[in-house]
């Protein structure tokens, strides 16, 4: 038994998903399904009797013998089947348009087996009752696909955020005031993000240099109240302000997963085998939506921060923090076939 589909990856386009269309070979009497699972441990646990993996969302039917009508195929399964000849048979899932995209959780390097995360797959088998999802199944009688639900960026894309913060600092009543900004509310993985900085240190201390860091917070929603944030992004600018001086500048950061391969836990696009991937785009959580259905949740922040220094020898030893934060969203963008 073998199951073929046209493509790996089927596109969110947010009002609609793309039909999921697979033929088969190999016929004897066969049930397909397709499911939405989180998996949150290894394939180890299934071995003593643990059960690694929650099903979010499952749609099962029945395609041999054939029961009822069926949509007609489309071009790409109808080539498939001439490859079949007469033992293939053609079908057809919609995803729901509220679930998930396809996300994992980077292992560690000496980590081995499936990573855990959201993942689809399209598993048929040979049942020996007539409607049973239940029914125990030979994994010699199965076989298995598994597929990638994604999104891509709207098209269009709002002006970025802006923030600011005023502090002053013991025995003083002057002011440091920083202002942050981006040009766009959504950047696309592995493209630049200019981040503008504005300074105005109205004090006798001294801004010592400018830190910029991206942060990536994961909340895990379906196994426990899970919540963690992973440094993406660590720049340091020794950019100094003298008192009662300003600075206006840009500053340009790429976040890119190849500078995070060793971070255990961070979260990254689904992947199929061994491919490449980038960081996991930002979920957007749609009016309607369950939020508790999505499984996994990622979200960016940009964090500038001053480090304020009262200068002479023990200028270090009195340093303080300004800083300040942006919401960032990081996708793919949409490309033009799609």
């Amino acid at each position: 038994m073998v199951l073929i589909t046209d493509r790996k990856d089927f596109v969110d386009h947010v009002e609609t998903v793309d039909i999921v269309g697979v033929s088969i070979s190999n016929l004897v009497a066969v049930w397909v399904y397709l499911a939405c699972s989180f998996r949150y441990g290894s394939d180890d646990l299934d071995l003593i009797g643990m059960n690694y993996r929650k099903d979010i969302w499952i749609q099962r039917q029945q395609i041999y013998p054939v029961v009822g009508t069926k949509p007609a195929n489309t071009p790409m399964q109808e080539a498939l089947l001439k490859k079949c000849e007469d033992q293939g048979h053609a079908f057809t899932f919609n995803i729901d348009t509220n679930l998930p995209c396809s996300v994992g959780l980077q292992p560690a390097p000496e980590d081995v087996g499936k990573a855990c995360g959201v993942d689809y797959e399209v598993k048929a088998y040979i049942a020996n009752e007539a409607d049973d999802p239940d029914e125990k199944i030979n994994k010699k009688d199965t076989c298995r696909l598994i597929i990638r639900k994604i999104q891509f960026a709207p098209g269009t894309i709002p002006a970025g955020p802006q923030a600011d913060i005023s502090k002053n600092f013991m025995m003083s009543d002057k002011l440091v005031h920083l202002e942050a900004s981006i040009e766009k509310e959504l950047y696309f993985h592995g493209d630049p993000i200019p981040v503008k900085v504005k300074i105005n240190n109205e004090t006798a201390k001294v801004v010592k240099k400018i830190k910029i860091t991206i942060d990536q917070t994961t909340e895990v929603l379906l196994y426990q109240a899970d919540k963690y944030t992973k440094t993406v992004l660590n720049e340091e600018f020794a950019e100094e302000v003298k008192g009662e001086s300003t600075l206006e500048k840009t500053f340009t950061v790429i976040p890119l997963l190849s500078n995070n391969k060793e971070k255990r836990g961070l979260a990254v696009d689904g992947r199929l085998k061994d491919e490449d991937t980038n960081l996991a785009s930002t979920t957007l959580i749609r009016p309607g939506m369950d939020k508790g259905m999505q499984g996994i949740l990622v979200a960016y922040k940009i964090k500038v921060n001053l480090l304020v220094s009262s200068g002479g020898l023990l200028g270090g030893l009195t340093a303080s923090d300004v800083g300040v934060e942006l919401p960032l969203v990081l996708m793919s963008p949409k490309p033009a076939d799609v």
